[in-house]
């Protein structure tokens, strides 16, 4: 069995640390220190993607072609930086906004995040700037309408929100409100939503609105979160 060469193996300890490093940075993040473990996250992923573009070199090197195979495993803890920071990048293309909503005449309001939100938390108050950028980098979003009665609408949009493992903190049926906290699974930010459900004469309408607690831009997060409760809310109506 031939021995790998420095030149593959050194790199391969790196890439075996940055790896560790990027599981520090999320426990920064998850304890509250977000803007110093997001900053860990970056420079982890970004050593990542510079050290697979070594490993990259070092594969078509004529003189390692007989350790290709040490070189792909030497590799290998380099990628999960590396893909993190390239969709880090593509969501870094969208509008720095994190207040995201289905109606953006009339966005639902907030009353139990109120309370929960601390007071470093961004603002849930809509202005003029936050919805042209919302129209132009989301133009898909819209309210949900339903052949539902706005009774069945409001329970299936509980059950929906339920079932996507978001933590209710406020129903009111009679007022048609759901206010609930999503957690996301990597960093466990913490995002408010509600949604709110109104009668109209084909049925009912649906609508939500997300924010993110911290950071200027969600990287996309709020609207794929909305788009997705959509599906299964949709899904359900079907079923």
């Amino acid at each position: 069995m031939t021995t790998s060469s420095r030149w593959i193996r050194w790199p391969g300890f790196v890439a075996w640390a940055l790896l560790l490093l990027l599981g520090v940075a999320v426990l920064i993040v998850r304890s509250g220190n977000w803007e110093l473990g997001l900053g860990v996250y970056a420079i982890a992923g970004l050593a990542s993607l510079s050290l697979l573009a070594l490993f990259a070199v070092l594969f078509l090197i004529p003189k390692f072609n007989e350790q290709r195979g040490a070189t792909l495993r030497s590799a290998l803890p380099a990628v999960p930086g590396a893909v993190l920071l390239v969709m880090a990048m593509q969501g870094a293309k969208l509008p720095q906004i994190h207040d995201i909503t289905t109606d953006t005449n009339d966005p639902p309001v907030f009353e139990a995040a109120q309370a929960l939100r601390g007071e470093n938390s961004n603002p849930i108050f809509f202005d003029e700037e936050v919805l042209t950028q919302q129209l132009e980098a989301y133009p898909d979003l819209a309210p949900l309408r339903s052949p539902r009665s706005f009774a069945s609408s409001y329970n299936l949009a509980l059950r929906t929100a339920q079932g996507m493992g978001w933590d209710i903190t406020r129903e009111d049926s009679n007022a048609g409100f759901i206010e609930a906290v999503a957690t996301t699974a990597l960093m466990q930010f913490k995002d408010d939503v509600v949604i709110r459900v109104r009668t109209n004469a084909d049925g009912s309408i649906v609508d939500l609105r997300s924010v993110s607690r911290v950071g200027r831009s969600d990287l996309g997060a709020n609207a794929a979160r909305i788009r997705k409760f959509q599906k299964a809310f949709l899904k359900g109506t079907e079923g």
